[in-house]
């Protein structure tokens, strides 16, 4: 029980605010404690509590080590280092301009645009919140200029920005790849069917949207530059990112590469792209190398809080009673999906993947291998749940970041109803992947 209520304190801190590392480390430690008192009752001593605990902190040092060890894990700096350097060389406004104008004279072009860019930019930065702001600073006043619906305009930026939660080379699939012992590059190819669909569907919303009402996404009429020069120019900025792309994947994908070697090949290859672009100094590697050591040092941080979290939970016997509850339930494998999913996406209002993968998902995990699921198709699952919760109002992290760079006409109201069928989008092909599995390929 002790477990427990460690589990919901734990969440209880994160909703208020308190950072994840430490929220993790504290509240390990005081009910780890706790747990060693109750477990010597009812004559403890202090000498003897004091054993208990050290003793259930003993391996600490050893998985700490193998933490630093883990090869699947030095992707992550590697990939995040590539994305921050293609955002400072401003990738995300050179594919914007181009985009938008090779289909603004169509309806809805220029959100259409926004999506596809913003799947170059998942596949490429794979930042979420630099995706939503970039795309919210340049392509949100464009649509709002030549009189595209709040609605449609927010929500399509909103949905895009989100796409690096689940198109490779996602740091939430390497991050789950490791949870789930499972080859990274296997979820890659696991993933990628479900993003291109997910894309190929928010893009005919939108068409269709637009042929329907013809108000809400009108035409951008641009004499200013002809159809060839447009095209020459959407190909300038779109050929040498999709080549990356191409590389960083095809490498994966094909067995040539494990991720972290291409993660390292990505990370040279985008330093190659700010120096075509012009942009490449020592002050842009310097910047993007500090941004790089604070967030892979958060996410080790966060890694070895939730390890001590997990050490705990098992002592106490948390885990089999969850496992006992989760294992019986009426329905057995549909109502484990349906209540892990419905947890999940409740969790993700308040709290980052990270925490969810390394806290609430090694839970689930032995229920999911007791019910004979696919860790795979159940990981993609995942994945895509957690995508969905960074849309979802009133929480929605991509949400928070759209408003901060609105201008003040666009209401939150707007946002969130725009979020609205895309969210609808996106859960169905999450049903779909539930119901249809073998069309996906698990």
């Amino acid at each position: 029980m002790i477990g427990i209520v460690m589990f919901f304190a734990a969440l209880c801190m994160l909703t208020i605010g308190y950072p994840v590392a430490f929220t993790f480390g504290s509240v390990s430690i005081f009910f780890g404690a706790a747990a060693a008192l109750i477990e010597l009752l009812p004559d403890p001593t202090i000498a003897a509590v004091s054993e208990e605990f050290f003793l259930m902190f003993s391996m600490m040092p050893f998985r700490i080590y193998s933490i630093m060890n883990n090869t699947i894990l030095m992707a992550i700096p590697l990939f995040i280092f590539m994305g921050i350097v293609l955002q400072k060389s401003e990738l995300a406004e050179r594919l914007l301009e181009s985009m938008g104008t090779l289909f603004g004279k169509i309806r809805g072009g220029v959100a259409v645009s926004t999506v596809v860019v913003g799947t170059l930019l998942a596949a490429s930065t794979g930042v979420v919140g630099a995706s939503v702001v970039a795309m919210g600073v340049i392509s949100l006043p464009v649509m709002l200029k030549y009189g595209y619906s709040k609605k449609l305009a927010t929500g399509t930026i909103c949905a895009a920005g989100t796409l690096g939660q689940i198109i490779p080379p996602s740091i939430v699939l390497i991050v789950l790849g490791d949870v789930f012992q499972q080859p990274v590059g296997d979820l890659f190819k696991a993933a990628l069917m479900p993003g291109l669909i997910l894309v190929g569907l928010y893009i005919i919303y939108i068409l269709v949207l637009a042929f329907v009402n013809k108000d809400v996404a009108p035409p951008i009429e641009d004499t200013s530059v002809s159809r060839g020069e447009g095209i020459k120019k959407a190909l300038i900025a779109i050929v040498p990112p999709l080549t990356l792309i191409i590389l960083v994947l095809g490498s994966i994908f094909k067995g040539i590469a494990t991720p972290t070697e291409s993660a390292s090949v990505g990370s040279i290859g985008a330093m190659v792209l700010a120096a075509m672009y012009k942009k490449l100094n020592w002050k842009v590697v310097e910047e993007s190398l500090h941004e790089t050591v604070k967030i892979t040092a958060m996410v080790f941080a966060i890694l070895i809080g939730a390890t001590a979290f997990s050490m705990v939970f098992v002592y106490s016997g948390a885990d089999y009673m969850v496992e006992d509850f989760l294992s019986n339930l009426p329905g057995e494998k549909w109502a484990f999906l349906i209540l892990s999913m419905v947890a999940i996406m409740a969790l993700g209002f308040f709290i980052d993947f990270f925490e969810i993968s390394y806290i609430v998902v090694p839970i689930l995990l032995p229920v999911a291998d007791t019910i004979g699921l696919n860790p795979l198709w159940f990981a993609i699952l995942i994945a895509m749940n957690l995508q969905t919760s960074f849309l979802t109002p009133p929480f929605g992290f991509s949400l928070f970041y759209l408003k901060g760079v609105s201008p003040p006409e666009v209401r939150t109201v707007d946002i969130y109803r725009g979020v609205m069928p895309f969210i609808i989008i996106q859960v169905a092909v999450l049903i779909s992947i539930v119901v249809f599995p073998k069309f996906y390929g698990f």
